[in-house]
């Protein structure tokens, strides 16, 4: 189950809507559709999250290039909505390594089946994001500062787990209009 909601800094406070992102494919995608909550140029947070498993937060602040905290890359990695944000930079990877098929394990496993049940999962997992077949590594990656002037530190943001977006929204004051979208 997903939850993700746009929360807008406006001069009277934190809007909250509720967003559809099944027609969002990329990043620059989901910049626009902040963008466009927000018409003075003002600050729009986007959070997604999947129950139990990661959350991610991505910040646009007017024009700039949106910045991305995603709180486990690897679980991330497994969901459509997380690949948007696993971006080539955020992963360190560079942006044209994804065309090397050399790279892909094609040994049958391919559909989902698991060849070895039993792998560390301390291990970066394998996983085809943004088309490129490397390893994504387990825990958070991103601007860990990206609520720092929001009041929600670095330290606090990493501990977030379960009902992450819920705890930013109360941090930020926010807690009320997000109810009313959720």
């Amino acid at each position: 189950m997903y939850f993700a909601a746009l929360l807008a800094r406006t001069e009277d406070g934190w809007e909250a809507s509720d967003t559809e992102l099944d027609d969002v494919e990329t990043l620059s995608d989901l910049a626009e559709l902040a963008r466009e909550a927000s018409p003075d140029d003002d600050t729009v947070l986007v959070l997604i999250e999947q129950e139990d498993s990661w959350f991610g937060v991505v910040r646009i602040d007017g024009e700039e290039d949106p910045r991305i905290f995603v709180s486990d890359a690897a679980a991330a990695a497994r969901s459509s909505y997380g690949e948007i944000l696993l971006t080539d930079e955020l992963l360190g990877r560079d942006p044209g390594d994804d065309d090397d098929l050399d790279a892909l394990d094609l040994d049958g496993t391919e559909d989902g089946e698991n060849e070895d049940d039993d792998e560390d999962e301390d291990e970066g997992a394998v996983s085809t994001v943004n088309g490129s077949a490397e390893a994504v590594p387990h825990g958070p990656v991103g601007d860990a500062g990206i609520l720092d002037d929001l009041g929600v530190g670095e330290k606090e943001l990493r501990s977030l787990s379960a009902d992450a977006v819920t705890e930013i929204a109360d941090a930020l004051g926010a807690s009320e209009v997000l109810e009313t979208v959720r």
